[in-house]
């Protein structure tokens, strides 16, 4: 397959309506002057993508010990920056640290939100919590190993706009699992329930990029 039919094959996720994409018109203007003003102000990204994850430290820390709202806050604070950073960085000047630093310290946080609600309650989360986990692990795995091989065909994406990565979409992308992650801090004895209903999206996204990269791959 072509790098062009490659594009063509990613570029139809688009057809199908992610939150993540909705959610990304409404904010990416805001987000991006936003970050041309920390940029103006002399913030580099890498440091902004550090806070970010730093917040996500605290607020994993903080539900650990069952002050939920404060999780919640943190959270929310947390992916403020982490949509900062790549604002920042398209003002400035990407880098390849900037793309691994970004998506590498994206990944700890995502597994930090469901194992502090693990030793929050063990006895009620462990089970659900590791199935998120795990789900999270194939997800992660099937998007990066996905982007390699882009990159490797010369296939991009620029539907997303400058991007370190080409981004495939799925059911369960940033925005789903922000909403996720705040439902489990508005309603923590329904983690279990949640986990389990999230796992699942998780899963189905994986299948979606085996299929994708089955689409895109193939010679």
């Amino acid at each position: 397959m072509t790098a062009e039919s490659g594009r063509q094959a990613v570029g139809k996720q688009r057809e199908y309506p992610m939150l993540d994409n909705t959610v990304r018109g409404w904010i990416d203007p805001i987000i991006n002057k936003m970050g041309e003003k920390l940029a103006s102000m002399g913030v580099g990204a890498n440091t902004v993508t550090i806070f970010g994850f730093l917040t996500g430290v605290a607020a994993a820390t903080a539900i650990t010990f069952g002050f939920f709202f404060t999780g919640l806050v943190w959270i929310l604070i947390s992916r403020l920056a982490d949509g900062l950073d790549g604002a920042v960085a398209r003002a400035n000047r990407k880098t390849d640290l900037g793309g691994f630093l970004d998506i590498t310290l994206d990944f700890v946080f995502y597994g930090l939100i469901p194992l502090a609600f693990i030793l929050a309650d063990p006895a009620a989360n462990a089970v659900a919590g590791s199935v998120l986990i795990f789900a999270f692990y194939a997800t992660g795995a099937s998007f990066l190993a996905f982007a390699l091989m882009a990159e490797k065909r010369g296939v991009s994406d620029k539907q997303r706009g400058s991007k370190s990565l080409v981004y495939t979409t799925g059911l369960a992308e940033a925005t789903e699992t922000i909403t996720v992650f705040v439902l489990f801090c508005l309603f923590p004895t329904w983690f279990p329930v949640i986990a389990y209903l999230f796992a699942a999206l998780c899963l189905i996204t994986v299948v979606s990029r085996i299929w994708l990269a089955v689409q895109t791959f193939t010679d």
